[in-house]
C-alpha cells in the first residue's frame, strides 16, 4: 500500500532524547514543518533549553515537555498515559532516546546488559503500544524508530547495544506490515557515526579495562563526523517520503552492504578498517 506524502503542520509530534543531538535538531525542524510538540528527556536543563529556543522561533505551535527517565517502566507508563490523555490524535512518535554500553558480553552485568534493554528497545515498545490509539486515530499518521548500524552489523564488543537495536529494527519491520491497512507508516532509521552527546558519553561495561576502553575510543572517536543536525534533516524527509529505512553516513551505508555481501565474513573486512581507524586517531 502506497502512503501519501507525511505533512507535518497541524499534526502533533511526540519525540523522545529531544534534549540534544539528532533528537534537539529533529525538534527544531518539526517546529519549522508547523508540527506541535510533546518533548521527552531525561534532562530537564537542556530540554528546557530546546523547548525555549523552538518556542521563540516558532509562537504559533504548542510545545509541551515531559521530564522522563525511560530506564523506569513505570516512569515511562506513566508520561505514556498522560501524553495519550491529553492528545487523543497524534501525528508522529518518534522513538530517538538511546544509550550506548561498550563490552563483551562476558564484561557486562545483567543489569548492565537489561538498562539498555530497557531504554532502547523496551521504552519504544511501551510508547508505541500506548499511544497506537492515538496514532490510528489520524490517517496518514507515522512511527519512527531510531536503530543504528549496529542494528546492521554485530561487531565484538556491542553485545547489549546491538542487541537492543536488532531488536527494535525488528519490531519496526513487523509494524510497518501491521499497521499497512491503517495508513499509518513505519520508518527505521540506522544512523552511522554522528556527532551526538549519545555517542560521546557512551558508558562501558564494569568488566571491562582500562586499557581496552581507551582503545575503542580511540576508534570511535574517528567514526562520528557526520552532524546532527544533518542527520535530524535526513529523518524528517524519510518520514516525508515514507521511506521504510533512513541509512544515515557513509559509516552506516558502507556495513550495510558489506553485511548483505558477505552475511557471515563482514566482521573480518569491519575489522580491519577499525584497526585501521584506530592507529589513524592515535
Amino acid at each position: 500500500m502506497s502512503l501519501a506524502p507525511y505533512r507535518f503542520a497541524g499534526k502533533t509530534a511526540v519525540l523522545t532524547g529531544a534534549a540534544s543531538g539528532m533528537g534537539e535538531h529533529m525538534a527544531y525542524g518539526l517546529g519549522a514543518r508547523g508540527s506541535d510538540l510533546v518533548l521527552l528527556d531525561r534532562d530537564a536543563e537542556r530540554l528546557d533549553a530546546v523547548a525555549g529556543k523552538v518556542r521563540r522561533a516558532h509562537p504559533g505551535i504548542a510545545v509541551e515537555t515531559l521530564v522522563v527517565d525511560l530506564a523506569d517502566r513505570a516512569a515511562a507508563a506513566a508520561a505514556a498515559e498522560r501524553i495519550l490523555a491529553a492528545h487523543p490524535r497524534i501525528g508522529l512518535l518518534v522513538n530517538n532516546a538511546g544509550v550506548a554500553l561498550g563490552g563483551r558480553f562476558d564484561q557486562l552485568t545483567l543489569d548492565e546488559f537489561e538498562w539498555v534493554m530497557d531504554i532502547n528497545f523496551r521504552a519504544p515498545v511501551l510508547l508505541t503500544h500506548t499511544l497506537l490509539p492515538a496514532l490510528t486515530a489520524v490517517p496518514g499518521s507515522h512511527v519512527v524508530n531510531v536503530s543504528s548500524l549496529y542494528g546492521l552489523i554485530g561487531p565484538a564488543g556491542q553485545s547489549a547495544y546491538s542487541s537492543s537495536k536488532f531488536a527494535l529494527r525488528g519490531f519496526s519491520e513487523v509494524l510497518r506490515a501491521e499497521l499497512a491497512d491503517h495508513g499509518t507508516g513505519v520508518t527505521t532509521v540506522h544512523p552511522g557515526g554522528i556527532r551526538t552527546r549519545v555517542a560521546e558519553s557512551a558508558r562501558v561495561g564494569s568488566g571491562v579495562s582500562t586499557e581496552e576502553v581507551e582503545r575503542h575510543q580511540r576508534a570511535f572517536r574517528g567514526l562520528l563526523t557526520y552532524p546532527a543536525e544533518k542527520a535530524a534533516e535526513e529523518i524528517l524527509a524519510g518520514v516525508e517520503h515514507r521511506r521504510a529505512r533512513v541509512l544515515i553516513a557513509a559509516s552506516a551505508k558502507i556495513p550495510d552492504v558489506l553485511a548483505r555481501a558477505l552475511p557471515s565474513s563482514y566482521g573480518r573486512v569491519l575489522g580491519v578498517l577499525t584497526a585501521a581507524l584506530a592507529r589513524r586517531a592515535s
